[in-house]
C-alpha cells in the first residue's frame, strides 16, 4: 500500500474516497468535497515550494507555468492511479457506469481530497506530507512538464495582463451550471482588474472548475 493511504483515522480516508454520487445512494455517508478544497490549496503550495527550491534560476512566469503543469487535472489523475486510488474511489452506480474509475475529473478530485485528509490525519503537519508529494512531482518527466506548461491558457493570459504593467492577477468567477453530480458542467468568466475595476475578458465551460477557467482564459486570448 502506498504511504499516502496509510491513515491513523480510517474514517477520514473513507470520506476522502467518497464521491457525492455515492452519498446520494448511501445517505449518512460524508462526501469529500471539503477535503478536495483543502487538498487543492495544499498541492498548490507544495508544488510552488518544490519548484522554488529546485529551479533557483527561473523567474515567476516560468515557475507559475510549471506549477500549473504539475497540478493540472491530467497529472493529478496520473498521481491518483500511481498511488492506487482508481479502484478505491467510492462512486455511485451512475458514475461507475459512466466510466468513473477512469475519469480524470474524478481521479484528480479524489487525489486532492486524499491529500487534504492525509494532512489532517497527521495533525496538520505538512512536513509528513511533503516528501510523499515531492516524490510524485519528481517522477513527472521534464518533457511532459515543459509541454504542458507551454500551452496553459491561464498562464498565457496572465502574462498578457502583466505585459501592460498590471500587477493584479486575473479574476475568475466560476459556477456549476448543469450536469449530474458525477458529470457536472461549469462555466467561468474571467476579468482583468484595472485600478479596482473589473473588465470582462472571456467566458468558457468545462467538466470541472479548472477546465472552465482555462477555457475562459483561452476565450479571453482569442478576444484580445
Amino acid at each position: 500500500m502506498h504511504d499516502l493511504l496509510i491513515f491513523n483515522n480510517e474514517k477520514l480516508l473513507r470520506q476522502a474516497l467518497t464521491h457525492r454520487s455515492y452519498v446520494n445512494e448511501h445517505p449518512g455517508e460524508e462526501h469529500n468535497e471539503r477535503l478536495e478544497f483543502l487538498g487543492d490549496a495544499i498541492l498548490n503550495f507544495l508544488s510552488g515550494e518544490y519548484l522554488y527550491e529546485k529551479f533557483a534560476e527561473k523567474g515567476e512566469d516560468e515557475l507559475t507555468r510549471r506549477r500549473s503543469a504539475l497540478v493540472d487535472e491530467k497529472q493529478l489523475a496520473e498521481f491518483a492511479k500511481e498511488v492506487g486510488l482508481d479502484l478505491r474511489m467510492r462512486l455511485g452506480q451512475g458514475a461507475i457506469l459512466d466510466g468513473g474509475y477512469n475519469s480524470p475529473n474524478l481521479l484528480s478530485s479524489t487525489f486532492e481530497a486524499v491529500i487534504g485528509a492525509y494532512y489532517l490525519d497527521k495533525n496538520s503537519n505538512i512536513a509528513l506530507l511533503r516528501p510523499i508529494v515531492e516524490t510524485l512531482f519528481a517522477s513527472v518527466p521534464e518533457n511532459i512538464v515543459v509541454s504542458r506548461s507551454n500551452v496553459d491558457s491561464k498562464n498565457r493570459f496572465q502574462e498578457w495582463v502583466q505585459s501592460s504593467g498590471n500587477t493584479n492577477p486575473p479574476k475568475y468567477v466560476t459556477r456549476q451550471i448543469g450536469g449530474q453530480s458525477h458529470t457536472p458542467v461549469f462555466e467561468s468568466d474571467v476579468f482583468e482588474v484595472v485600478n479596482g475595476e473589473e473588465k470582462w475578458r472571456g467566458k468558457g465551460q468545462g467538466r470541472n472548475k479548472k477546465d472552465a477557467e482555462k477555457a475562459a482564459a483561452e476565450n479571453a486570448l482569442d478576444n484580445l
